[in-house]
């Protein structure tokens, strides 16, 4: 696996390093000083090349190359890049038509001490009681034709785009938000202009209303200019399994029209069953690897041409990379006993082990059927190397839960960091090479690409495993609903083996008690103790660090692909899937347990 040996990488002038951005927050403090800016913005994005999306990278550099031709402090750079952005699109949000945008307005808006308004699914349920300025904007958003949301939740942002109710955002956030948003919003190539918030104090905040009305009203007719956007790609990922599901795997035994509860036919039931769950929830970032690393070395059509439709053959190996990820899943929560998946009861929980087994199983089965049968098409050479590689990922995944299964079961609870590491490559990565690999292959031969594909998914696994195990730490609303499950699961995670490794002998041997389920303390008090020890180990700085690393190998691996389409999705997902979380708290919380309520 050599995980241990890789060479450090550097970032290529292609990727610049990710910077440290939270000193670059300063709203200017008068009207004129952002006035000057934006304007200044609106020239110098005159020569910008607008035919691919604006990374934050970028952003941030011409943001202080605009700075300085100001002569003005680098504390405004997060303002900048917002008026650069806004530039950068601006044009093409003014030529979508009102009914498909969408208006994001911050909750902080309200009047804190009088807003009789509650929440619901989507965010604020603003009552237009006249105390604060979120009514004007979202009335005459709405007379236009505009879908509003006073939320400031980028997950559900994008679920609304990718659904394809929307095609622009018209925003107003505070700086933080919006750098938060470029990652997720712009990177993926959604057209968006947004107005900061003078303040990110979150309570009773204000805004220059003016500049928020008028881009409401922004309209123009068609631009000729078209950004390159992974928004299609992701759409279609969807579809697979919103609007085709029945069309790319039809069900052999679906009941048809009957006043019989579908229990009274067990095949059906248990079809029923796997279906559900195979369209339930989830990102759908593996089918969209699939289908975006195909059309990346097909001459990137979908990106650029939003009437590009992909061929049935294409999507039904997208879809399978998808069945395979969610029979794992089903088997996950079997081993690991959790309770909840996308917010509703696992379904070991609700239908019985057995049948749980078996419905991942069948899943699996799926997978491969939906591949081979694709072969009179897709040419058997390369269904065969397809299933080939699903088996190998299949294989390495049950290598790396076994491992995981047998070491929590075992009274013998060290690991090292090294050992930690080859778990994750197995479990993690595997399904990144796969829905990699199958992309690359169905556009053309894939020796060019197989060690490449290898390397960058080992990397961009790895880093994505630890970045979850951080993650643990800070809650998870949809699947981990408490923090510190790892631990009280006897998880063998990287953060563990970085404290066995970092801790004295009388608190590694705390550790193990803890471990070995012999600590009598309540659960809260495990975490929290945990909790300390890890930071006194220095355990989330470092794992941040090694994250930082395999960031780095991943993108150094991906500047010397070509073409430049495929580099751009590679660091796309680099971007993407190593989002960063905020690192845990160093002081102990109160241990706090929710319902497991559907999100």
């Amino acid at each position: 696996m050599a995980l241990e040996t890789a060479p450090e990488a550097s970032i290529a002038d292609s990727k610049p390093k990710k910077a440290n951005s939270a000193f670059l927050k300063v709203v200017p403090e008068t009207r004129e000083l952002r006035d000057r800016i934006r304007m200044a913005a609106l020239e110098y994005v005159k020569t910008v090349d607008k035919s691919k999306p604006l990374n934050k990278q970028e952003g941030q550099r011409m943001a202080e190359e605009l700075l300085t031709q100001l002569q003005l402090g680098f504390q405004y750079t997060g303002f900048t890049l917002v008026s650069i952005a806004n530039e950068f699109w601006r044009e093409q949000v003014a030529a979508i038509p009102f009914n498909r945008r969408l208006l994001l307005l911050p909750h902080c808006l309200k009047n804190a001490e009088g807003c009789p308004a509650d929440y619901d699914e989507f965010g604020l349920d603003c009552e237009k009681c006249g105390q604060c300025s979120v009514a004007d904007f979202k009335g005459r958003a709405e007379e236009l034709g505009y879908k509003v949301l006073v939320s400031e939740g980028t997950p559900i942002v994008l679920k609304i785009i990718v659904s394809g109710h929307v095609d622009a955002i018209v925003g107003v956030a505070c700086l933080n938000v919006l750098e938060k948003a470029f990652d997720k919003i712009l990177l993926a190539g959604i057209p968006c202009i947004a107005t900061p918030l003078l303040s990110s104090n979150c309570k009773s905040t204000s805004v220059d209303n003016d500049w928020v009305a008028q881009m409401i009203e922004l309209q123009t007719a068609g631009t000729e200019q078209k950004t390159k956007t992974y928004v299609p790609l992701m759409r279609a990922a969807n579809d697979i399994f919103d609007k085709e599901l029945e069309h790319l795997a039809p069900r052999p035994r679906k009941l048809q029209k009957s006043t019989q509860p579908i229990e009274s036919d067990p095949l059906a039931y248990h079809e029923q069953i796997a279906y559900d769950f195979l369209a339930r929830g989830g990102k759908r970032s593996r089918p969209f690897i699939t289908l975006a690393a195909y059309d990346a070395l097909t001459g990137g059509k979908t990106t650029t041409d939003t009437n590009y439709a992909l061929s049935d053959s294409v999507k039904r190996t997208a879809l399978a990379i998808e069945t395979f990820h969610k029979a794992s899943l089903v088997h996950d929560d079997i081993e690991d006993d959790d309770a909840y998946r996308y917010g509703h009861e696992t379904l070991h929980r609700t239908h019985g082990v057995g049948t749980a087994i078996n419905v991942g199983d069948y899943l699996i089965g799926l997978g491969y059927r939906l591949v081979s049968r694709e072969r009179k098409v897709l040419g058997a050479e390369v269904a065969a190397d397809i299933l080939d590689r699903l088996a190998d990922a299949h294989m390495k995944l049950s290598e790396g839960q076994g491992a995981e299964l047998l070491w929590r079961d075992s009274t013998h609870k060290n690991i090292t960091p090294l050992e930690a590491l080859k778990i994750y490559a197995l479990k993690t990565s595997p399904a990144f090479e796969a829905a990699l690999y199958a992309g690359v292959r169905l556009a053309e031969n894939s020796d060019t690409y197989d060690k490449m594909i290898l390397d960058f998914s080992r990397n961009l696994g790895v880093a994505f495993q630890i970045l979850n195990d951080l993650k643990d730490w800070t809650g998870d609303d949809n699947n981990k609903l408490l923090s510190g499950q790892d631990i009280l699961a006897a998880r063998p995670t990287l953060l563990l083996a970085l404290a066995l490794e970092g801790l004295q002998p009388s608190e590694k041997e705390e550790l193990a008690g803890i471990l070995n389920r012999t600590d009598k303390r309540s659960e809260s008090e495990i975490v929290n103790r945990v909790r300390v020890l890890y930071q006194r180990a220095k355990v989330f700085a470092k794992a941040d660090q090694m994250v930082e690393k395999y960031r780095a190998r991943a993108e150094a691996i991906a500047d010397e692909v070509n073409p430049p389409e495929f580099r751009a999705l590679l660091y796309y997902l680099v971007d993407t899937v190593l989002e960063r979380e905020t690192l845990p708290d160093s002081e102990p919380k109160e241990f706090m347990v929710q319902l497991g309520l559907a999100s």
